[in-house]
């Protein structure tokens, strides 16, 4: 009688922002536990920024070094296939009972890859237990960097995603103390203008890479008006 082999854990392991040394003990316990390491690229044969991290912890000789494509585009056909050979490529793993390991940049439960991926495993596959290991993120990283207090007493902190919303931004920006707006590299220049506005240019910070070894942080974010900023760049507005 064939025993069944009992499948694998997938683990969403944070990394940090970007400096290595902000790696968790727990994170580098199951980086050296786990038998496969899964991390985000963009196309084939490209490397991520939470996989030079992982690599700097483990041997990549040692493990299965799982590289999934999460490619920039708003094509839902596209992206349906691509989640798709996503999870089938993660089931190769763990169906044999092999824990995976999916590295992911700051907190694998805030604003990342992980979130929607770990989604589609429960529903594809109901017996595979899914555990994150929380990291540091790039909110934390960035108040470090620009050293100063977030939240403090009974302040109030907004975490936002920079959009188009003008108003919307302006609302956030009136209802809190501290606004730390994410993604804003494509929408500089409007915040730029906005905050010049409200009167709340001079409370801006915004930081690229916070942590990590190409890190730039401006403390005059009048000088970014008209820059292509980092995709990686946040700003902390501290009223």
């Amino acid at each position: 009688m064939t025993q069944e082999v009992e499948v694998g854990t997938l683990y969403g392991v944070g990394v940090g922002p970007g400096d290595p040394e902000l790696l968790t003990i727990k994170a580098y316990k199951y980086l050296r536990q786990c038998p496969v390491i899964a991390f985000p690229q963009r196309r084939e044969g490209s490397k991520s920024y939470a996989l030079e991290i992982a690599e700097l912890y483990v041997n990549s000789t040692e493990k299965t070094m799982l590289g999934l494509i999460f490619p920039m585009t708003t094509n839902p056909d596209v992206l349906r296939q691509q989640w798709q050979q996503t999870v089938d490529s993660l089931w190769e793993h763990l169906r044999l009972g092999l824990d995976v390991a999916f590295v992911t940049e700051g907190d694998p439960l805030m604003y990342s890859t992980f979130i929607h991926m770990s989604r589609l495993v429960k529903q594809r596959h109901p017996q595979v237990q899914v555990r994150t290991i929380p990291g540091v993120s790039s909110i934390n990283g960035a108040a470090s960097a620009f050293d100063v207090p977030l939240a403090d007493g009974n302040q109030t902190i907004a975490i936002v995603p920079a959009t188009g919303d003008v108003e919307k931004t302006r609302k956030m920006l009136e209802d809190h103390d501290c606004v730390v707006f994410i993604k804003v590299a494509k929408v500089l220049d409007w915040m730029i203008e906005l905050l010049e506005d409200m009167g709340l240019l001079d409370k801006a910070m915004v930081g690229t890479r916070v942590t990590g070894k190409e890190e730039v942080l401006w403390h005059n974010v009048r000088e970014l008006y008209g820059v292509d900023a980092n995709y990686m760049t946040l700003m902390v507005v501290k009223k």
